[in-house]
């Protein structure tokens, strides 16, 4: 059956009750198919009418045979009213449509977005080029893990190139980002620069390199007062506090993991708000990680500034760490290799990232007789404020530090043979 009216074939019939003439009937007949046709959206015909009198109405049948001139008048005024409200219905339902498709769109975006982090895709599918990204859309995309350069050096050491290499290569599907105080927004940095770490770190998908900023980092944290307030000339130790405040504001306003940049990362963490110990009791802050806008970060901050002591060392770093966790939890000696727990924030046992302590932290560039697996472990931090700078990797020295390279950032173990080997040559063209 076609589109029609079906009122008139529901009430089809010769008697209809409450209406006496003609004229009723041919009004109500009109009435009750516009009625029923515009709420369907659909084009009205006549298919048969019936009246109580048939000298004086005749009908359509099925058949096609000729209706008289009063039907077909009927017929007609029907038909404009309806098809003029099924072309509106049209015009209704294609911008519907539109819309349904716009949505759509916005949806399955939504969805690939969510699919490509997951699935690491996201900084090999991105639109852009990473160089034209600031840091706050790097940032706002979360989990980040943030190392921070608080000296003005732009060329960062190897083992600074190993720790975020090695993180680079463990989390691959998050944005690893190196601060670095030397640089400044007109600082061009590719994988073509004249600095080797540069050139290394610049290629790998995931590592950002962003000049750190300190003042807008501070804006809306109780760190702002404070750094408009000191003098970095008369602190005795300004890079270490600057370094502790910075990683503070950062993993408050945007969340993720802070790494010390002489941390080599072996395995992910799959903890989301915890703290390192570095002892029984004694947390370190070289390794932590929260969600943004945590309260316990927000307390470290307002701790920061007033129990702030820059001529004592750590007492803004690891000290500030413990002395605020001890304020909330009842800390115990850790038995085992178990972490503790306490205020949803994880405590995480001394072997996860310090399973050698920093008393024996030259151990790293021993040759051992059994290199240990840590498989106790996420990462391995190798104390270099204890060593500053007088132990390094050397190419074939076979150390446990240059096979933990070798392992975990090949990229910048090459580099560092290239670089041994340059030094040979020039050395001996020195002599020639």
């Amino acid at each position: 059956m076609s589109k029609t009216c079906p009122f008139f074939v529901l009430l089809g019939g010769s008697r209809w009750p409450h209406t006496n003439s003609r004229t009723e009937k041919v009004k109500l007949s009109l009435f009750l198919c516009a009625s029923v046709c515009c709420l369907q959206k659909s084009p009205c015909m006549i298919q048969t009418v019936w009246v109580s009198s048939s000298r004086s109405w005749a009908s359509r049948r099925p058949d096609g045979q000729r209706t008289s001139w009063k039907c077909g008048f009927i017929r007609t005024i029907i038909q404009h009213i309806c098809l003029r409200h099924h072309f509106k219905a049209q015009r209704k339902t294609r911008m519907l449509k539109k819309i349904h498709i716009c949505l759509c769109f916005f949806f399955v975006s939504g969805i690939l977005y969510e699919i490509s982090l997951l699935s690491g895709c996201f900084f090999s599918c991105m639109p852009m080029p990473k160089q034209f990204l600031t840091p706050e859309q790097v940032l706002n995309l979360g989990r980040s893990i943030i190392f921070l350069e608080t000296t003005e050096r732009l060329e960062p050491p190897p083992l600074v190139s190993c720790s975020v290499e090695s993180a680079a290569r463990i989390y691959q599907d998050r944005p690893i980002i190196l601060f670095m105080k030397g640089l400044t927004n007109d600082t061009v940095l590719d994988s073509n620069s004249s600095y080797t770490a540069f050139s290394l770190l610049s290629s790998m998908k995931n590592v950002f390199l962003f000049p750190l900023q300190m003042e807008t980092i501070f804006q809306e944290t109780p760190l702002l007062q404070w750094y408009n307030e000191v003098d970095p000339e008369e602190e005795k130790n300004w890079v270490h506090v600057s370094s502790d405040a910075s990683r503070l504001a950062l993993i408050w306003k945007y969340g993720g993991i802070y790494m010390d940049t002489d941390v080599i990362s072996i395995r992910p963490i799959p903890e989301g708000s915890f703290l390192a110990a570095q002892k029984s009791r004694f947390s370190s802050n070289g390794i932590f990680g929260f969600p943004a806008h945590h309260k316990f970060i927000w307390d470290c901050m307002e701790n920061f500034v007033l129990k702030y002591n820059g001529n004592i060392w750590g007492n803004q770093g690891p000290f500030l760490m413990t002395r605020m966790l001890k304020a909330i939890c009842n800390l115990t000696d850790f038995e085992g290799v178990e972490d503790h727990s306490c205020q949803n924030i994880s405590f995480l046992n001394p072997q996860r990232f310090y399973p050698i302590p920093y008393p024996a932290w030259s151990r790293y560039y021993d040759v051992w007789d059994k290199v240990p697996d840590f498989n106790h472990s996420y990462a391995l931090h190798l104390w270099n404020f204890m060593n500053r700078n007088r132990k390094a990797v050397v190419p074939g020295s076979n150390s446990l530090a240059e096979k933990l390279y070798k392992t975990y950032c090949p990229s910048t173990y090459e580099d560092l043979i290239q670089n041994a080997e340059l030094s040979v040559f020039a050395s001996y063209e020195d002599s020639v």
